[in-house]
């Protein structure tokens, strides 16, 4: 049976499609609160197929989704981090005529999650038998059904085709129960987190589609509803007269048991697969998180013991974090856990863990980058002020530097800004449009010690940031400062890293050395390895040309020793010419953590000058800033392909 597995596996484009529920989650932030005074949410894909779709994605499984999302932006949404996931989105429509459903969840208290369902008249429960393709089917070795989808004739009928359909060509058949009252009609709006009320009506409809059945998973609950009996062994005996299914009995914290063959009298005596001592923080999306993990390793012909290890750990890990899928482990993060286990019973603590959890779900970056930088704050005014200009108007010359990269780009990927709060609100959406990386100062100009622009909260400044805007965030640092002044600076570093972190924003370091004591062979990979001791792990480092190919090779030795999923380095200018520039390329581009460069007032300064003063007009600066960031862009990938041949 496991070689058979892992053949049919090999032979098909897909391992997995799971069928029926989309939603968009709303999170209440504020934890331990009622629903009704959460004054904040965080927004995420839901729904039980969506979600396994998802957590088999994240561990390594080719997975796909059936389901339909409304035409607007909730559905675009859910299609949207569909890709960004992994998950193919053949089989999802679009509804014209409905909305994505939604859910409001808060946590309340331990093992208390109530929800709100928005699923009146909604898309995914408009799916039909024509959603159902038979090539679409016929190309997964495996389907999962699930239990909300049986409630409505025509969802009902659209599962039952996509069973027959999977059968006849051979693929396996997975119900997840997944049963939710108030989605038959059997409880409140209010009731949206009841797990169990008796129907006989309920049972019946569930009970036909146990013998087409080769995998069937659910709680004690779950499994009670879809056998008609009241009780768990009782339910499971029945469950093993209609179906020679393996089933999979979820008993939350205590882990679960696996039943291949005749239900044994004592319960204990199926495959027993033991859960992990972890705090319960939030119990929604767990069975889903569970689902993927034994899909994982049943799918790919493992003991049903390591299945069952895998599908506790990943249950594991949304039990002891806020949203669901969002949360759900990499076969990375999956693979450390169970290799090292976690000091911290609640695993949302662990930085080792947390880390590895947001470098292998960060959205996909370009394997390289080159920036205009024209975050310059004091800089820009200081000509303004020399000019008499008023410096509102420094945001004009910002945009017109988007204008200038844009050109330079042309749509390639690879290309980005730095943009600061300040005068960049117009250039911000310009930057957007053009799908360039952003990158966003927080650091008041030239502070040092390090402090940070009219931002005591830092965390709540960040809420207001768009979700792919990255954290610039400049320190003045030298091995050399006195110890006061360096625990100042470390003691910021350490608040914007955790600010980052905390608001889901990538963060860049940019550190500068030079400028306060002399640069050797490991003044900056010293600097690097004391903030990699104090835990600090930024997306990417901006640092300035180094003296000699051994400094840069001393910097690639600490990021790798330390993060080896660190995005890289870019190369900072510090307004020297041309010439300097391309030389310091040749020397960074030996490197290949250096993935690039941001460089500002080389390209802007003359421009701006010219600009602010009214010398030349929007046209002419444009074509100045395109001109000398062309150049350096030409000299950087020159730099880089004779490297590279």
């Amino acid at each position: 049976m496991t070689e058979a597995r892992g053949a049919e596996t090999a032979a098909r484009p897909l391992d997995v499609i799971t069928i029926g529920r989309s939603s968009v989650d709303l999170y209440g932030q504020q934890i331990f609160s009622r629903l009704e005074d959460i004054t904040s949410f965080a927004k995420s894909v839901g729904g039980c197929p969506s979600n396994i779709a998802i957590g088999t994605a994240r561990l390594g499984l080719k997975s796909a989704v059936i389901t339909r999302v409304g035409d607007e932006q909730m559905g675009r949404f859910i299609r949207e981090q569909m890709v960004r996931e992994g998950v193919a989105t053949d089989g999802i429509a679009t509804d014209p005529d409905r909305l994505t459903a939604l859910v409001l969840l808060a946590v309340e208290d331990e093992g208390v999650s109530p929800m709100i369902f928005y699923r009146t008249d909604c898309a995914d429960m408009a799916l039909s038998e024509a959603d159902i393709d038979e090539a679409f089917i016929a190309s997964a070795e495996a389907i999962v059904v699930t239990g909300t989808h049986f409630s409505r004739p025509n969802s009902d009928a659209a599962q039952r085709k996509a069973i027959r359909i999977a059968k006849a060509n051979g693929g396996k058949v997975v119900f997840d129960i997944d049963y939710r009252p108030n989605l038959w009609g059997l409880a409140g709006h209010g009731d949206g987190f009841a797990r169990y009320v008796k129907s006989d009506r309920v049972s019946d409809q569930l009970k036909s589609i146990l013998p087409d059945c080769d995998l069937i998973v659910g709680t004690e609950e779950e499994i009670r509803i879809a056998s008609g009996a009241d009780d768990v062994l009782g339910a499971l005996k029945t469950i093993r007269a209609l179906s020679k299914a393996t089933i999979v009995l979820k008993r939350g914290a205590m882990g679960c048991i696996v039943y291949e063959g005749a239900i044994p009298d004592d319960l204990e005596q199926g495959i027993v697969g033991e859960g992990f001592p972890i705090e319960i923080y939030n119990v929604l999306g767990a069975g889903d998180a569970f689902m993927s993990g034994f899909l994982r390793g049943w799918l790919k012909g493992e003991a049903l013991e390591t299945a069952a290890t895998w599908a506790n750990a990943c249950g594991a890990f949304a039990v002891s974090r806020l949203l669901c899928s969002p949360e759900y482990p990499t076969w990375a993060e999956l693979s450390y856990f169970l290799a090292h286990g976690s000091p911290h019973r609640a695993l949302r603590k662990d930085a080792a863990i947390n880390h590895l959890h947001w470098a292998t779900t960060r959205r996909d970056q370009p394997e390289t980058l080159m920036a205009l930088a024209i975050d310059h704050r004091s800089q820009l005014e200081a000509v303004a002020d020399r000019l008499n200009v008023p410096r509102d108007k420094i945001e004009g010359i910002k945009a017109l530097a988007v204008e200038a990269a844009a050109r330079i780009a042309k749509g390639r990927p690879g290309f980005g800004m730095l943009l600061d709060s300040t005068y960049g609100q117009k250039a911000f959406p310009r930057a957007s449009e053009q799908g360039f990386w952003i990158g966003r100062p927080v650091e008041k100009p030239g502070s040092r010690p390090l402090d940070f622009d009219h931002l005591p909260d830092l965390g709540s400044h960040l809420a207001e940031w768009p979700i792919g805007h990255t954290i610039k965030c400049l320190c003045f640092y030298h091995p050399d400062d006195s110890a006061e002044l360096k625990a100042r600076q470390e003691r910021e570093l350490l608040r914007v890293a955790d600010a980052a972190r905390t608001a889901g924003r990538e963060l860049l370091i940019e550190i500068i050395a030079g400028k306060h004591g002399a640069l050797d062979e490991t003044t900056v990979s010293s600097i690097l390895a004391r903030l990699y001791e104090l835990g600090i792990k930024p997306d990417w480092w901006k640092l300035e040309p180094q003296t000699s190919p051994a400094a840069w090779q001393a910097i690639e030795q600490v990021i790798l020793a330390n993060d080896p999923l660190c995005r890289g380095i870019v190369l900072l200018g510090l307004e020297a010419p041309e010439h300097e520039l391309v030389a310091a390329f040749r020397a960074a581009a030996t490197t290949p953590l250096v993935k690039g460069f941001a460089v500002g007032r080389t390209i802007f300064a003359e421009a701006a000058e010219g600009w602010l003063s009214g010398r030349i007009d929007d046209e002419a600066a444009v074509a100045d800033m395109t001109t000398r960031f062309g150049k350096l862009v030409a000299a950087w990938e020159s730099a880089r392909q004779t490297e590279v041949a």
